[in-house]
């Protein structure tokens, strides 16, 4: 009885260390990649964007979407790919003002999906 209240508790001490550690790290790489989004938002907004601008963040959030592929769901990630991907067509088209939209969407699901993965009661029940 005691060892399977042990078992029990040491269970449940590493899912929450587990839950924990996913939430943090989800949230901390969307927020690298909502930085690097920022800046390139500020380039569009001045015009000055170029398409290496808006490929070397793509190539960022490509490094980063294979350790995502683990936390969180195929939909959230292939999301964020194709804004990207329309946001780079854009902006080598220098359609700022459509490429703005799409970053605009972009950093708006930067700040929202992370705290679908946190551990709180709303994602639980």
């Amino acid at each position: 009885m005691v060892k399977s209240l042990i078992s029990i508790f040491v269970t449940l001490a590493l899912l929450a260390g587990l839950a924990l550690f996913e939430g943090i790290y989800v949230d901390r790489q969307f927020t690298q990649f909502g930085t690097e989004l920022e800046t390139l938002i500020d380039k569009t907004e001045a015009e000055t964007a170029n398409v290496e601008d808006a490929k070397a963040v793509r190539e960022s959030w490509e490094s980063k979407k294979e350790h995502l592929h683990v936390w969180i769901p195929h939909n959230d990630i292939s999301r964020i790919d194709y804004y990207m991907s329309e946001t780079v067509r854009l902006i080598a088209e220098q359609n700022y003002s459509l490429a703005l939209s799409k970053l605009e969407v972009l950093t708006h699901l930067t700040k929202c999906l992370p705290d679908t993965y946190l551990p709180a009661l709303e994602n639980i029940m």
